[in-house]
């Protein structure tokens, strides 16, 4: 089983890159977001906590996204592994993702920050929102998306570095040449043999 997490600001290409990696590795695309969607928009338990507290202007709290991973974990025995996207956000949420895992009997092997500068990140979002018009590449959400990954969301890198356990990709050039470069440094995550 090979579980990565994979980092990089809004624009830096994380989902067609994520996109590559679950061809290749054919692993399970796990994204917080979208579990956040499909259990308020299916009125789970777990969704009707979120929705509420959403709806408070609130974040969700740590408890209940390890929640709705473990649940989306257990529900997929038989994948090669899974792809994080959008958490941790937090040392304490990667933490307990830390925990999770441990207590499946595995491990997170290895995070893929895709480092892309915060001009190039606007400059590339302007492109897409011409051809795309995208709602999250509004400009008030937009910013704020680089805000909270610049001002918060980096500072999660450190934990995985002391553990020898991220690599940085440079996210500029071509997409078939960072993938190439982010397949090297995924071959080489330690993997656990069961």
């Amino acid at each position: 089983m090979l579980n990565i997490i994979i980092f990089g600001p809004p624009g830096a290409g994380k989902g067609t890159q994520s996109e590559l990696l679950i061809e290749k590795y054919n692993l399970k695309h796990i994204s917080t977001g979208d579990l956040f969607r499909w259990h308020t928009r299916n009125g789970t338990e777990l969704g009707k906590r979120v929705k509420e507290i959403m709806n408070s202007g609130n974040l969700v709290s740590d408890d209940i996204t390890i929640a709705m991973l473990k649940e989306e974990v257990e529900k997929n025995p038989d994948v090669n592994g899974f792809l994080f996207d959008g958490f941790p956000r937090t040392v304490a949420q990667a933490e307990a993702l830390d925990k999770l895992m441990e207590s499946m009997n595995t491990s997170v092997h290895g995070v893929i920050e895709l480092k892309v500068s915060e001009e190039e990140v606007r400059k590339r979002i302007a492109k897409r929102k011409s051809i795309e018009n995208r709602a999250d590449d509004e400009e008030e959400k937009l910013n704020q998306r680089i805000s909270e990954y610049f001002g918060k969301t980096v500072h999660v890198l450190p934990y995985y570095r002391d553990q020898n356990r991220l690599k940085t990709v440079n996210g500029i050039g071509s997409i078939e040449g960072i993938f190439e470069e982010i397949s090297q440094v995924a071959d080489g995550f330690e993997v656990a043999k069961p």
